[in-house]
């Protein structure tokens, strides 16, 4: 077995270049991700006690989607739900990029 070379710095996975064909899949993955979202919130049937019309109270709502059974209401929540989180979790890991820098 061949010893590693020490050097100063730590080697950190994940970290490399990232190539232009990367960013351009990245950007249609998050395209798609916007565009699956609309979809389901245009076809999603709201439960008839709550009818939202802003983006507090969908959110306000989206715990009563799953009354309704259906595929598309169940995707909607959860789409609703994770995507603050997705949101969240990049954000953190920028900030944690600059950190080290």
């Amino acid at each position: 077995m061949r010893a590693r070379k020490k050097t100063g710095i730590p080697h950190l996975h994940g970290n490399g270049e990232v190539a232009a064909s990367r960013y351009l899949v990245l950007y249609l993955a998050q395209i798609g991700w916007l565009l699956l979202g609309a979809y389901l919130l245009a076809n999603a049937y709201w439960p008839s006690t709550c009818t939202p019309d802003t983006l507090l109270e969908i959110y306000a709502c989206s715990g009563r989607l799953g009354e309704q059974r259906g595929w598309i209401e169940t995707t909607l929540m959860t789409w609703l739900w994770s995507t603050p989180l997705l949101i969240a979790l990049e954000v953190l890991r920028r900030v944690d990029r600059f950190r080290r820098v």
